[in-house]
Formats: C-alpha cells, sequence, structure tokens
C-alpha cells in the first residue's frame, strides 16, 4: 500500500503546484477577487492533505485498516472539497454559472478530510511502536 499512497500522492502533489500557478498567474483579473480566494482556499487543503497522505505512507506497514480508510477518504476528500471549489472559481469563465449542485459537494469533501483525519487518530492509537 506503500507504493500506492506515495503515486497518489506524488499525483496529488503534482496536480496542486500546476493549480496552485495557475491559480496564481492564470486566473488573475480574470475572475473576481472573491473567486480567486475560493480557489486559494481549494489550493490550499488540497496540499494540506497531499502532505498528510505522505505522512500515511509511514505507516503503510502498519497494515492498518484505519490507514487505509485514511488513504481513501483524503483522496476523496481532495477531490470533492477541492475540486468543487476550483469547479465554483471558474465557473463563470467556463459557461456553466447555474451549477447549483456543486455547493453541497464541498461540504461531503470536508466530511471526507473529518473522516480521515480521525481514521489516522485511531491508527495512531493501534499502532505498536
Amino acid at each position: 500500500m506503500n507504493k500506492q499512497i506515495i503515486l497518489m500522492a506524488s499525483f496529488f502533489g503534482l496536480l496542486a503546484v500546476i493549480l496552485g500557478a495557475f491559480g496564481a498567474h492564470g486566473l488573475e483579473g480574470k475572475i473576481s477577487d472573491k473567486q480567486l480566494e475560493t480557489w486559494e482556499t481549494a489550493n490550499q487543503y488540497h496540499f494540506y492533505h497531499t502532505l498528510a497522505l505522505l505522512f500515511l505512507s509511514t505507516f503503510s506497514r502498519a497494515k492498518s485498516q484505519s490507514i487505509k480508510v485514511s488513504f481513501i477518504f483524503f483522496s476523496i476528500g481532495i477531490v470533492l472539497f477541492s475540486g468543487s471549489l476550483y469547479l465554483l472559481s471558474v465557473r463563470n469563465l467556463l459557461g456553466i454559472e447555474n451549477i447549483a449542485m456543486i455547493g453541497p459537494i464541498t461540504p461531503l469533501g470536508g466530511v471526507c478530510f473529518i473522516i480521515g483525519w480521525v481514521a489516522l487518530f485511531i491508527a495512531a492509537i493501534k499502532h505498536r511502536a
């Protein structure tokens, strides 16, 4: 599982850098300051949870079910939370302004992050040093 976690973290890290640079250089002046702030929030949480995935890889030898749960929920959280915020930020540019269904996806991603952190907490408690 270690390799799978590192590969996913590498992919998410690469994507976070690309999207962060795009937000800083490609979106300035094209979207409102509030939308740019939303993009930056998406990117921050994207990075935080990419780093959390890398941390999970240090536990991977424990073969803990909690680590697997944390890995899955951090990954889903990045896609749902950050992905929905990225999309909400640029919806005007994409011509999809009437996408009310995207708004509720963000909190679901946040719940996934919470579940991932709880699972990591449980794994740490159960892990024998």
